[in-house]
């Protein structure tokens, strides 16, 4: 978008867009009444979107006591989205709505124009928030209802300042600036970086969003780990009992060898959620995935995080000579099958393809018919990502 075009707010044009979720393919169900689940239930569903959870009592006691808990997650508008934030956010959502959480999720437009994201242009930081709320809506997250909230971080800020700038100014007059610098993993940044003003800043308000969206639940990436804990570290502080609960979850390892987490200027690196079939064919067939070894294998990865969330079953198509067809109905037997070598790459990877794909179909569908999404995808892809 050039600087010469009319700014939508938007919340605004966000209105103007819509699918029908009936369109979209099966997905994790969110439908079974929370209030008919106990809480040992309730936990159990929680528990499972997080890779870790500080504190496990205090989530119990949460639900227990706590028919609607405000869950928050938050996301930079930086670029095109790849299927760990597409899908496995979609996943986690679905649960948490399942068992009678409200999700309030943060679209962080200031904090990508303060991380330098899309040069610091907030129209086309906006315009990529729309696209990401698109892809939700195409994907299958469970929107019904108010249990899922958008809310745009310029928009609240702007309309609460009074309540926002007083917390963000006390968060960081009682911390350290070496407290504060080891929370820039945040953003994507390493203490070594040559940060600017507005990046110091940034876990400031981070942390402060927590306590300005009243969040029982900090629901994010295992990456966003020590401004949560920062949050709980300011609650000792100021003497608050109740403390927000850190609910981290995995994060998805990209599809070469070695990395750590999908990154978006790499594209062979991730699956985007408009990839065409044929791209996510070629991506999956390069993946990293040596027989036999399951320990820092993505494609065994995504199987585990995506594939069985998603269809509770894995189906591999092969000849009768290689071992026939054969759906796995848990984690734990593609492992043991993999490890003995009995399952072999050149099957699992066509079977983790057709998955995938079947999985995106609605989604690609949706960028192709509806015009507006079509429109902000162009716009989207157009864009020259920034750091």
């Amino acid at each position: 978008m050039s600087m010469e075009e009319e700014q939508i707010p938007p919340c605004q044009d966000m209105q103007s867009l819509s699918v029908n979720a009936s369109d979209s393919n099966s997905t994790p169900a969110s439908s079974s009444s929370s209030s008919q689940l106990s809480a040992e239930e309730r936990f159990r569903i929680v528990r499972s979107v997080g890779e870790e959870c500080i504190q496990e009592d205090e989530l119990f006691n949460l639900l227990s006591k706590k028919p609607q808990p405000i869950c928050y997650d938050g996301f930079e508008p930086s670029g095109r989205m790849h299927i760990a934030q597409g899908v496995m956010k979609t996943i986690n959502v679905n649960k948490l709505t399942s068992a009678g959480c409200k999700v309030k999720i943060w679209i962080a437009d200031w904090f990508a124009q303060l991380n330098n994201k899309m040069g610091g242009d907030l129209k086309k930081i906006q315009t990529v928030g729309r696209y990401l709320i698109e892809i939700w809506k195409a994907v299958g997250m469970d929107l019904e209802g108010d249990k899922v909230e958008f809310l745009w971080s310029s928009e609240e800020i702007n309309s609460r300042a009074s309540e926002y700038w007083p917390l963000v100014m006390d968060i960081a007059r009682r911390n350290k600036l070496p407290r504060i610098m080891r929370c820039v993993q945040i953003m994507g940044r390493s203490e070594q970086d040559e940060l600017t003003a507005a990046q110091i800043l940034y876990p400031c308000m981070q942390c402060a969003d927590i306590f300005f969206l009243k969040a029982d639940i900090c629901q994010l990436g295992m990456d966003q780990r020590k401004v949560n804990v920062l949050a709980r570290e300011y609650c000792d502080d100021i003497k608050r009992k109740n403390k927000p609960i850190i609910l981290s979850h995995y994060m998805l390892p990209g599809l070469q060898q070695g990395q750590e987490k999908m990154s978006k200027s790499d594209p062979s690196s991730s699956i985007f959620m408009e990839d065409e079939e044929a791209e996510v064919n070629v991506k999956i067939k390069k993946a990293y995935c040596p027989p036999k070894i399951v320990d820092g294998n993505p494609c065994l990865d995504y199987i585990k995080c995506i594939i069985f969330p998603w269809f509770n079953e894995f189906k591999v198509e092969r000849s009768v000579e290689n071992g026939g067809e054969k759906t796995f109905k848990n984690f734990e037997e593609v492992v043991a099958e993999y490890e003995s070598g009995e399952l072999h790459p050149g099957d699992l990877k066509p079977s983790l393809a057709r998955a995938l794909n079947k999985i995106l179909q609605p989604v690609r569908d949706h960028f192709k018919n509806d015009a507006d999404a079509k429109d902000l995808l162009k716009r989207v892809k157009a864009y020259r990502v920034t750091r």
